[in-house]
């Protein structure tokens, strides 16, 4: 399966006229690891601008590409930045040749927080779905949950705001389907950090 991830990768980049880096290929190696071994938990930390946003973007277009079934949520701080995640996403599936099969004819939810994909009927959940931390996600459920930078100064500033936090977290198993999978992707911002503890399925 890695083999269909880093072709993925090399062949979005070669659109783009980019070289694959090589901590991208490490960082794409992870991601396929926490997807397919128990307990499918992962946690990504990785220098700033090292790109490792863009890289679970791919790795989630090309997940769709070879599963279009796949229900996937996208929680960041604040919905503004999940939506950053969805449209960079879209923009992927939207260009990369492999995916010209998944975009529907009549684009009801192809819009900036979430896009449905060409895939078998029946299923209730968009493709791929953004929210902050704190939106409403009571019953939805997800293949795959990308928690992409969820702290932030701004919700673990204090010691009620990162017990509020790790709380909001723990919700996340409730959402997630039994074989799912959760990865975490950020930077930590306080000694005391979510990224330091079992509360948060790191």
């Amino acid at each position: 399966m890695i083999t269909d991830f880093y072709n993925f990768l090399d062949e979005w980049n070669a659109i783009l006229n980019f070289e694959t880096p090589r901590h991208h290929k490490e960082i794409m190696k992870f991601l396929v690891s926490v997807l397919c071994a128990e307990p499918h938990r992962g946690l990504l930390m990785s220098f700033r601008h090292s790109g490792k946003s863009t890289v679970v973007g791919i790795f989630a277009a090309c997940l769709l590409c070879l599963h279009p079934e796949t229900r996937i949520l996208i929680l960041s701080a604040e919905s503004s930045l999940s939506a950053r995640m969805v449209s960079h996403i879209k923009h992927i599936l939207e260009n990369h040749p492999r995916c010209k099969d998944l975009i529907p004819d009549v684009k009801k939810e192809w819009a900036l927080g979430r896009i449905t994909v060409n895939r078998p009927i029946g299923i209730r959940e968009p493709s791929v779905i953004c929210q902050g931390v704190y939106g409403n996600i009571t019953g939805m459920r997800a293949d795959l949950i990308i928690c992409d930078d969820v702290e932030v100064p701004n919700t673990c500033n204090t010691a009620q705001k990162r017990e509020n936090l790790r709380e909001r977290l723990r919700e996340l198993d409730f959402i997630l389907s039994p074989s799912g999978t959760m990865i975490y992707i950020g930077t930590p911002h306080t000694l005391d950090t979510i990224y330091r503890t079992k509360d948060a399925d790191c």
